[in-house]
């Protein structure tokens, strides 16, 4: 059996999601426990060189968590032969020119989402990767969640019967900074940043509908930003330029050719009264399921109590009961960790990551789509994107 050490440029660690998720709850807990094992038995050693723009935090945290090497010049380090894979959690302005330019230079490359900030960047990097000849992925890690993936055991399964609808309800409420700091940075809340919810999830709806469920055809939003004006980390008030909720619903079809009604909230506006932050409810002709981070709940046809409305009567029964747990049976880990094992893993055979840029690409048409039907008033298509054109094909 062998060991086989990756070298891995991490830029944007500085970041909440790139810190969290990526460095800490990933590739730390994969280098402290000696890499990923493959099937056949070999090992993948993982070797994290952080970047960033500031040196003190970027030297802090290798200090912190015993990293080796670290830069502020990511020109230096892409061009250096003995780094193997660029992992990119900037902002969204950033990430073009970045990966291009990792692409370039033959890195595999493992990327946070949104991709571009317009489709059009997003196709042109999905067409560089695809021509690069090394491994592209790009972060789906709501897949990943262990509540996810018991929810589409359920499809794959036939549990559903024929899927009729889905319900999504993701958010919270974050606090203007005034009197309580706000728990996002304030970017997020500013348009000519790259800011907006609809920019920012639309690409994940994307992907998580078609992997449980089929592929958008139709797009109809609403975008609203219910806060009008917010505080930043230095204290100063700003205009919030960005929608901060998103209301959509989607036509979606079924790998069978059935069509699905997804209706899909998407607030920093609102209070949490469910079991999980995000949670999704797909009804089906056999049987129903809720699923949230980690948990899933179902209900079968048979045992399905016939409700009765009646107003005039105190509910005495708990509905919440009346659903039975989908066990995992099976160890589920972090869904950003598991990602990075089946990317490496992907690294070393030679083969394509299944979640590439051009997924990626699509995640931003849908979000581009949302802004554009809120802003008209209407429901639009949603074309097929295609690297063999500059942008988008027909309509489905």
């Amino acid at each position: 059996m062998t060991t086989r050490t990756l070298r891995i440029a991490m830029n944007g660690i500085t970041g909440r999601m790139g810190y969290r998720q990526h460095l800490v709850r990933s590739i730390l807990p994969l280098r402290d426990a000696g890499g990923v094992v493959l099937p056949g038995g070999d090992r993948v050693q993982v070797e994290p060189i952080l970047l960033g723009r500031n040196a003190e935090k970027v030297a802090e945290l290798a200090r912190r968590h015993g990293v080796e090497q670290w830069s502020t010049d990511v020109e230096a380090v892409l061009v250096d032969p003995t780094v193997d894979v660029y992992f990119d959690a900037q902002v969204t302005s950033r990430r073009v020119p970045a990966i291009t330019t990792a692409l370039a230079h033959g890195k595999h490359v493992y990327t946070e989402k949104p991709t571009a900030e317009t489709l059009t960047e997003a196709v042109e990097l999905a067409r560089r990767g695809a021509d690069a000849g090394v491994t592209v992925g790009v972060v789906h890690d709501k897949l990943y969640l262990p509540g996810l993936v018991k929810l589409r055991r359920l499809v794959d399964e036939g549990f559903f019967g024929r899927i009729l609808s889905m319900r999504g309800e993701f958010g919270y409420w974050v606090f203007e900074g005034d009197v309580q700091p706000g728990q996002r940075p304030s970017w997020n809340y500013r348009s000519e940043d790259g800011g907006g919810i609809t920019t920012d999830m639309f690409c994940h709806w994307n992907y998580v509908l078609e992997g449980i469920v089929g592929t958008v055809d139709t797009v109809t939003a609403r975008t609203v930003t219910h806060i009008p004006a917010r505080v930043d980390e230095l204290g100063a008030r700003y205009p919030a330029t960005a929608d901060d909720a998103a209301y959509g619903i989607f036509d979606v079809t079924t790998p069978g050719g059935d069509p699905v009604v997804v209706q899909i909230n998407s607030s920093w506006a609102t209070r949490v009264h469910r079991d999980e932050l995000v949670e999704f409810q797909v009804d089906g002709t056999h049987g129903s399921a809720v699923a949230g981070l980690h948990s899933c709940v179902a209900q079968q046809r048979a045992h399905t109590p016939a409700a009765v409305w009646n107003p005039d009567l105190p509910v005495t029964e708990s509905y919440r009961d009346q659903w039975l747990d989908v066990p995992a049976n099976a160890e589920l880990d972090n869904g950003f960790k598991a990602q990075w094992e089946e990317f490496l893993a992907d690294v070393v055979a030679g083969r394509p990551h299944r979640y590439d840029l051009l997924s990626a690409a699509r995640g931003v048409q849908l979000a581009e789509l949302g802004l554009r039907s809120s802003a008209e008033g209407r429901r639009l298509e949603v074309p097929v994107v295609s690297l063999d054109d500059t942008a988008v094909g027909a309509p489905r």
